[in-house]
Protein backbone atom coordinates (compact mmCIF):
# COMPACT_ATOMS: atom_id res chain seq x y z
CA UNK A 1 0.00 0.00 0.00
CA UNK A 2 1.63 3.60 -0.74
CA UNK A 3 1.13 6.26 1.45
CA UNK A 4 2.60 10.14 1.29
CA UNK A 5 4.06 11.33 4.70
CA UNK A 6 3.95 15.49 4.35
CA UNK A 7 6.96 16.32 7.05
CA UNK A 8 8.09 13.01 6.28
CA UNK A 9 11.85 14.74 6.49
CA UNK A 10 11.29 16.10 10.31
CA UNK A 11 11.86 14.51 13.15
CA UNK A 12 8.63 12.63 13.84
CA UNK A 13 7.91 11.93 10.41
CA UNK A 14 10.99 10.53 9.51
CA UNK A 15 10.71 7.84 11.94
CA UNK A 16 6.99 7.09 11.17
CA UNK A 17 8.11 6.32 7.59
CA UNK A 18 10.86 3.63 9.26
CA UNK A 19 7.90 1.64 10.50
CA UNK A 20 5.92 2.22 7.77
CA UNK A 21 8.83 0.93 6.04
CA UNK A 22 9.31 -1.81 8.26
CA UNK A 23 5.71 -2.91 8.20
CA UNK A 24 5.92 -3.23 4.33
CA UNK A 25 4.45 0.32 3.57
CA UNK A 26 5.84 1.84 -0.15
CA UNK A 27 6.16 5.62 1.74
CA UNK A 28 6.39 8.71 -0.23
CA UNK A 29 8.04 12.12 1.61
CA UNK A 30 6.47 15.54 0.70
CA UNK A 31 8.77 18.19 2.06
CA UNK A 32 9.86 21.77 1.70
CA UNK A 33 13.41 21.03 3.97
CA UNK A 34 12.86 24.55 4.94
CA UNK A 35 12.73 22.92 8.94
CA UNK A 36 13.84 19.10 8.03
CA UNK A 37 17.12 16.99 6.97
CA UNK A 38 16.77 15.33 3.52
CA UNK A 39 19.27 12.97 4.88
CA UNK A 40 16.36 11.54 7.14
CA UNK A 41 15.03 10.21 4.46
CA UNK A 42 16.04 6.65 4.40
CA UNK A 43 12.93 5.05 3.82
CA UNK A 44 11.02 6.39 1.51
CA UNK A 45 11.25 8.33 -2.49
CA UNK A 46 11.26 11.80 -1.51
CA UNK A 47 9.26 14.70 -3.23
CA UNK A 48 10.69 18.16 -2.50
CA UNK A 49 7.58 20.26 -2.58
CA UNK A 50 5.53 22.46 -0.53
CA UNK A 51 2.32 21.22 0.70
CA UNK A 52 0.80 25.26 -0.15
CA UNK A 53 1.79 23.64 -3.86
CA UNK A 54 -2.16 22.75 -4.89
CA UNK A 55 -0.71 21.08 -8.48
CA UNK A 56 2.24 19.05 -6.99
CA UNK A 57 0.66 17.57 -4.45
CA UNK A 58 -2.46 16.67 -6.57
CA UNK A 59 0.09 15.40 -9.06
CA UNK A 60 1.94 13.46 -6.14
CA UNK A 61 -1.12 11.81 -4.68
CA UNK A 62 -2.61 10.88 -8.38
CA UNK A 63 0.82 9.46 -9.84
CA UNK A 64 1.95 7.26 -7.06
CA UNK A 65 -1.45 5.97 -5.94
CA UNK A 66 -1.88 7.15 -2.73
CA UNK A 67 -4.17 5.65 -0.53
CA UNK A 68 -3.34 7.07 3.04
CA UNK A 69 -1.66 10.18 4.10
CA UNK A 70 0.23 11.27 7.54
CA UNK A 71 0.11 14.67 7.75
CA UNK A 72 3.27 16.28 9.36
CA UNK A 73 4.47 19.13 7.53
CA UNK A 74 3.66 22.19 9.83
CA UNK A 75 5.48 24.81 12.38
CA UNK A 76 5.73 23.74 15.90
CA UNK A 77 7.26 26.55 18.05
CA UNK A 78 5.10 27.71 20.56
CA UNK A 79 7.35 31.03 20.91
CA UNK A 80 7.77 31.60 17.77
CA UNK A 81 3.98 31.61 16.89
CA UNK A 82 3.23 34.07 19.29
CA UNK A 83 5.54 36.30 17.58
CA UNK A 84 5.02 35.79 14.01
CA UNK A 85 1.72 34.04 14.01
CA UNK A 86 1.24 34.79 10.16
CA UNK A 87 3.57 32.45 9.63
CA UNK A 88 1.76 29.30 11.60
CA UNK A 89 -1.26 30.09 9.78
CA UNK A 90 0.19 30.07 6.68
CA UNK A 91 1.91 27.01 7.06
CA UNK A 92 -0.65 25.15 9.49
CA UNK A 93 -4.18 26.52 8.55
CA UNK A 94 -3.57 27.57 4.77
CA UNK A 95 -1.41 24.31 4.71
CA UNK A 96 -3.37 22.19 5.70
CA UNK A 97 -6.72 23.70 3.82
CA UNK A 98 -4.19 22.47 0.71
CA UNK A 99 -3.50 19.41 1.69
CA UNK A 100 -7.32 18.59 2.45
CA UNK A 101 -8.60 19.99 -0.79
CA UNK A 102 -6.30 17.59 -2.91
CA UNK A 103 -6.64 14.91 -1.01
CA UNK A 104 -10.41 15.26 -2.03
CA UNK A 105 -9.95 15.97 -4.80
CA UNK A 106 -7.71 12.73 -5.50
CA UNK A 107 -9.83 10.23 -3.62
CA UNK A 108 -7.86 9.76 -0.81
CA UNK A 109 -10.33 8.01 1.97
CA UNK A 110 -7.70 8.07 5.10
CA UNK A 111 -5.43 10.61 6.63
CA UNK A 112 -3.63 10.48 10.37
CA UNK A 113 -3.00 14.08 11.41
CA UNK A 114 -0.11 15.14 13.66
CA UNK A 115 -2.05 17.48 16.21
CA UNK A 116 -1.27 18.60 20.03
CA UNK A 117 -2.24 18.91 23.18
CA UNK A 118 -1.35 22.45 23.17
CA UNK A 119 -4.93 22.39 21.24
CA UNK A 120 -6.24 21.91 25.47
CA UNK A 121 -4.88 25.45 26.29
CA UNK A 122 -4.89 25.57 30.62
CA UNK A 123 -7.02 22.47 31.15
CA UNK A 124 -8.37 22.67 34.56
CA UNK A 125 -8.12 18.24 34.63
CA UNK A 126 -5.42 16.79 34.80
CA UNK A 127 -4.32 13.78 32.87
CA UNK A 128 -6.28 15.58 30.18
CA UNK A 129 -8.52 13.09 28.64
CA UNK A 130 -9.73 13.56 24.86
CA UNK A 131 -13.30 14.76 26.01
CA UNK A 132 -11.69 17.64 27.93
CA UNK A 133 -12.63 21.00 26.42
CA UNK A 134 -9.93 22.42 23.80
CA UNK A 135 -9.29 26.48 24.51
CA UNK A 136 -5.82 26.69 22.99
CA UNK A 137 -3.72 29.89 24.36
CA UNK A 138 -0.97 29.81 21.50
CA UNK A 139 -1.26 30.61 18.18
CA UNK A 140 0.24 27.64 17.72
CA UNK A 141 -2.84 25.29 19.66
CA UNK A 142 -4.99 27.48 17.92
CA UNK A 143 -4.00 26.26 14.28
CA UNK A 144 -3.43 22.89 15.26
CA UNK A 145 -7.08 22.71 16.84
CA UNK A 146 -8.25 25.07 13.04
CA UNK A 147 -6.63 22.02 11.63
CA UNK A 148 -8.51 19.46 13.20
CA UNK A 149 -11.84 21.22 13.17
CA UNK A 150 -11.28 21.50 8.91
CA UNK A 151 -10.69 17.76 8.84
CA UNK A 152 -13.87 17.02 11.16
CA UNK A 153 -15.69 19.24 8.69
CA UNK A 154 -14.49 17.63 5.66
CA UNK A 155 -14.85 13.91 7.04
CA UNK A 156 -18.56 14.52 7.65
CA UNK A 157 -19.16 15.44 4.29
CA UNK A 158 -17.10 12.90 2.13
CA UNK A 159 -15.80 9.91 2.08
CA UNK A 160 -12.65 10.67 4.03
CA UNK A 161 -11.85 8.60 7.50
CA UNK A 162 -9.26 10.81 9.96
CA UNK A 163 -7.49 9.85 13.02
CA UNK A 164 -5.86 13.17 14.95
CA UNK A 165 -3.29 12.23 17.28
CA UNK A 166 -2.63 15.15 19.98
CA UNK A 167 0.94 14.24 21.29
CA UNK A 168 2.41 15.62 24.11
CA UNK A 169 6.00 15.99 24.25
CA UNK A 170 7.58 14.00 21.59
CA UNK A 171 11.39 13.52 22.60
CA UNK A 172 14.38 11.13 22.52
CA UNK A 173 16.21 9.63 19.24
CA UNK A 174 15.75 6.22 17.39
CA UNK A 175 17.29 3.68 19.87
CA UNK A 176 19.44 2.42 16.29
CA UNK A 177 21.06 5.79 16.30
CA UNK A 178 19.74 6.62 12.72
CA UNK A 179 17.74 9.89 13.55
CA UNK A 180 17.35 12.35 16.21
CA UNK A 181 16.05 15.64 17.05
CA UNK A 182 18.23 18.53 14.59
CA UNK A 183 16.18 21.29 14.14
CA UNK A 184 17.94 24.44 13.30
CA UNK A 185 17.26 26.60 15.71
CA UNK A 186 16.66 24.52 18.11
CA UNK A 187 13.95 25.29 20.65
CA UNK A 188 13.11 21.60 22.28
CA UNK A 189 14.02 21.23 26.48
CA UNK A 190 15.99 17.62 26.14
CA UNK A 191 17.97 19.02 23.19
CA UNK A 192 19.12 22.02 24.67
CA UNK A 193 19.56 20.95 27.87
CA UNK A 194 21.77 18.38 26.61
CA UNK A 195 23.57 20.84 24.37
CA UNK A 196 23.98 22.85 27.64
CA UNK A 197 25.96 20.12 29.42
CA UNK A 198 28.53 19.37 26.21
CA UNK A 199 28.87 23.34 24.55
CA UNK A 200 31.05 25.23 26.77
CA UNK A 201 29.62 28.46 25.02
CA UNK A 202 25.85 27.68 25.48
CA UNK A 203 23.50 28.54 28.68
CA UNK A 204 20.19 26.96 28.56
CA UNK A 205 17.10 29.58 29.68
CA UNK A 206 14.94 28.27 31.86
CA UNK A 207 11.46 29.84 31.56
CA UNK A 208 9.43 30.28 34.56
CA UNK A 209 10.07 29.08 38.16
CA UNK A 210 6.63 30.50 39.84
CA UNK A 211 4.33 28.23 38.15
CA UNK A 212 2.08 26.42 40.36
CA UNK A 213 4.30 22.81 40.37
CA UNK A 214 6.49 21.10 42.40
CA UNK A 215 9.31 22.76 42.21
CA UNK A 216 8.17 25.89 39.89
CA UNK A 217 8.55 24.96 36.77
CA UNK A 218 6.55 23.83 34.06
CA UNK A 219 5.27 19.84 34.13
CA UNK A 220 5.48 18.41 30.77
CA UNK A 221 4.38 14.51 29.51
CA UNK A 222 7.29 13.36 27.15
CA UNK A 223 6.67 10.34 24.88
CA UNK A 224 9.16 8.53 23.17
CA UNK A 225 9.62 9.53 19.25
CA UNK A 226 9.55 5.40 18.43
CA UNK A 227 6.80 5.16 20.52
CA UNK A 228 4.38 8.06 18.67
CA UNK A 229 5.91 6.30 15.67
CA UNK A 230 4.49 3.09 16.07
CA UNK A 231 0.83 4.69 17.22
CA UNK A 232 1.06 6.48 14.21
CA UNK A 233 0.84 3.20 12.32
CA UNK A 234 -1.76 1.49 14.43
CA UNK A 235 -3.94 4.67 14.18
CA UNK A 236 -4.14 4.21 10.22
CA UNK A 237 -4.75 0.61 10.57
CA UNK A 238 -7.17 1.17 13.14
CA UNK A 239 -9.04 3.39 10.82
CA UNK A 240 -8.80 1.30 7.64
CA UNK A 241 -10.36 -1.50 9.49
CA UNK A 242 -13.13 0.61 11.54
CA UNK A 243 -13.79 3.39 8.69
CA UNK A 244 -14.26 5.65 11.81
CA UNK A 245 -15.25 9.48 10.36
CA UNK A 246 -13.20 11.29 12.70
CA UNK A 247 -11.48 10.33 16.01
CA UNK A 248 -8.86 11.72 18.55
CA UNK A 249 -6.32 10.10 20.50
CA UNK A 250 -3.97 11.64 23.30
CA UNK A 251 0.16 10.17 22.70
CA UNK A 252 2.37 10.13 25.93
CA UNK A 253 3.78 8.49 28.56
CA UNK A 254 0.89 9.21 31.50
CA UNK A 255 3.35 10.70 33.60
CA UNK A 256 4.85 14.65 34.19
CA UNK A 257 7.99 15.69 34.67
CA UNK A 258 9.14 19.35 35.34
CA UNK A 259 11.64 21.29 33.79
CA UNK A 260 14.21 20.45 37.06
CA UNK A 261 13.43 16.89 36.48
CA UNK A 262 14.73 16.53 33.03
CA UNK A 263 17.73 18.84 34.26
CA UNK A 264 18.59 16.18 36.60
CA UNK A 265 17.85 13.36 34.52
CA UNK A 266 20.26 14.55 31.99
CA UNK A 267 23.50 15.66 34.67
CA UNK A 268 22.46 12.15 35.98
CA UNK A 269 23.34 9.91 32.65
CA UNK A 270 26.15 12.48 31.25
CA UNK A 271 27.74 12.71 34.83
CA UNK A 272 27.98 16.75 34.19
CA UNK A 273 26.59 19.32 35.52
CA UNK A 274 23.89 21.12 32.30
CA UNK A 275 24.45 24.93 32.77
CA UNK A 276 21.29 26.86 32.87
CA UNK A 277 19.79 30.34 33.47
CA UNK A 278 16.22 31.49 35.13
CA UNK A 279 13.81 33.64 33.08
CA UNK A 280 10.29 34.98 33.54
CA UNK A 281 7.30 33.01 31.72
CA UNK A 282 7.17 32.51 28.03
CA UNK A 283 3.80 33.75 26.64
CA UNK A 284 2.04 30.36 25.61
CA UNK A 285 3.07 27.91 27.80
CA UNK A 286 0.47 26.24 30.19
CA UNK A 287 1.81 25.33 33.17
CA UNK A 288 0.71 21.24 33.51
CA UNK A 289 0.39 19.38 29.96
CA UNK A 290 -0.24 15.48 31.25
CA UNK A 291 -1.66 12.82 29.16
CA UNK A 292 -4.40 10.84 30.13
CA UNK A 293 -3.66 7.74 27.15
CA UNK A 294 -6.29 5.29 28.42
CA UNK A 295 -8.51 5.63 25.12
CA UNK A 296 -4.85 4.97 22.49
CA UNK A 297 -4.02 1.92 25.01
CA UNK A 298 -7.62 0.57 24.52
CA UNK A 299 -8.14 1.19 21.34
CA UNK A 300 -5.46 1.33 18.95
CA UNK A 301 -3.89 -1.58 21.31
CA UNK A 302 -0.38 0.94 22.02
CA UNK A 303 1.46 1.16 24.94
CA UNK A 304 4.78 4.10 25.56
CA UNK A 305 7.97 1.17 25.69
CA UNK A 306 10.51 4.09 26.57
CA UNK A 307 10.43 5.85 29.82
CA UNK A 308 12.23 9.02 30.52
CA UNK A 309 15.51 7.65 31.36
CA UNK A 310 15.65 6.00 28.16
CA UNK A 311 14.76 9.01 26.21
CA UNK A 312 17.37 10.57 27.99
CA UNK A 313 19.84 8.19 26.70
CA UNK A 314 18.53 7.78 23.52
CA UNK A 315 18.79 11.66 23.17
CA UNK A 316 22.00 11.89 24.53
CA UNK A 317 23.75 9.12 22.45
CA UNK A 318 21.90 11.39 19.55
CA UNK A 319 23.45 14.12 20.52
CA UNK A 320 27.34 12.76 20.80
CA UNK A 321 27.32 10.75 17.80
CA UNK A 322 25.90 13.54 15.62
CA UNK A 323 27.78 16.78 17.05
CA UNK A 324 30.99 14.72 18.08
CA UNK A 325 30.70 15.52 21.77
CA UNK A 326 32.07 13.56 23.96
Amino acid sequence: MNVLVTGGAGYIGSLTCKELHTRGYKVFVLDNLTNSQASFVKWGTLIQGDINDGELLLSTLKKNDIKAVFHFAGMIEVGESMRNPMKYILNNVVGTYSLLENISKAGIEHIVFSSSCATYGNSEKIPISEDNNQKPVSVYGETKFFGERMIHDLCMASNLCSVVLRYFNAAGADPDGESGECHDPETHLIPLVIRSVYDKDFTLQVFGNDYPTRDGTCVRDYAHVTDLAIAHVKALEWSMKTKAKFEAFNLGSGKGSTVMEVIKAIEAYTKKPAKYIQKGRRDGDSDVLVADISKAQKTLDWQPKYDINTIVSTACNWYTKTFNKN
